[in-house]
C-alpha cells in the first residue's frame, strides 16, 4: 500500500464519485476507498456496485459497512474506533479480506495490530474541514512513533496537502490521503501524480510500482 490512497466524497467532488474513481483507477492508484456518510443503504449498494466494477484491478474498501462490502464483493472494508470491532470483522469478513482502521493514538494502533488489521490509517494528521469529527490534529510525531513499534502499512490522512506532504512521508506514512486538494480539482490524476512524485522526491517510492 504505496503512494496516493483514495477517498471518495461526493460532497468535495466537482464531477462525481463515479467520475473521480474511474480517473483515480486511470491514474493507477492501488486503492481506492468508498465513503459515503449520507446515502441510504439502498443507494450505498448501487454505488457500491458500479465501483466495484470499475475497480476490477483495483483494491476496493467500503467505508464502515461490512455489508455492503460483502454485497458487492468488495476487497475489504476500512473501520473508525466507533464501527464494529476489527477482530468481529475478521471473523465475518475471513482472512483473505483486507481490513484497515483508523487511529489517533499509540494504543489504538497496537489494539489495531493485535486485532488482526491489515494497515492503519493515522488521522488527522492536521486540523481537516473533510471529516466533522475527526477530532483534534495528532500530527506527524504519531506516525514517527507507531512506524518504531508497528510494521503495518500507514496511511496519513487530514488536512494534508502539497506543502506539508513532504513531512508526512518523512515522519513514515507509507501511502497518503489528501481528498480536498485532489478532488476539487479539473484533473484528479494529475493533482495524484504530484502527491505521489513527492514520495519519488524522498526517497520512498519506488519508481517502476508508481
Amino acid at each position: 500500500m504505496r503512494g496516493y490512497y483514495f477517498i471518495t466524497d461526493a460532497s468535495l467532488s466537482r464531477a462525481g464519485n463515479i467520475s473521480d474513481v474511474q480517473n483515480a483507477v486511470i491514474s493507477g492508484v492501488e486503492v481506492v476507498q468508498y465513503r459515503n456518510k449520507t446515502a441510504n443503504t439502498h443507494e450505498l449498494y448501487k454505488e457500491a456496485r458500479l465501483l466495484r466494477e470499475i475497480c476490477k484491478n483495483t483494491i476496493f474498501i467500503v467505508n464502515d459497512r461490512i455489508d455492503i462490502a460483502l454485497g458487492v464483493c468488495a476487497d475489504g472494508v476500512h473501520l473508525g474506533q466507533e464501527d464494529i470491532p476489527c477482530s468481529v470483522a475478521r471473523n465475518i469478513l475471513g482472512k483473505n479480506k483486507t481490513i484497515g482502521v483508523t487511529v489517533s493514538s499509540l494504543e489504538e494502533a497496537l489494539r489495531a495490530q493485535e486485532a488482526g488489521a491489515d494497515y492503519l490509517a493515522v488521522s488527522p494528521i492536521f486540523s481537516t474541514g473533510t471529516k466533522s469529527d475527526a477530532g483534534i490534529p495528532v500530527g506527524v510525531d504519531l506516525i514517527k512513533k507507531i512506524r518504531k513499534i508497528i510494521s503495518l502499512p500507514l496511511v496519513a490522512i487530514g488536512g494534508i496537502n502539497l506543502e506539508n506532504a513532504g513531512q508526512v512521508i518523512l515522519a513514515g506514512a507509507d501511502a497518503i490521503c489528501a481528498i480536498s486538494c485532489v478532488v476539487t480539482k479539473p484533473d484528479i490524476g494529475k493533482e495524484i501524480e504530484k502527491i505521489r512524485n513527492l514520495f519519488l522526491k524522498y526517497g520512498k517510492l519506488n519508481p517502476e510500482v508508481v
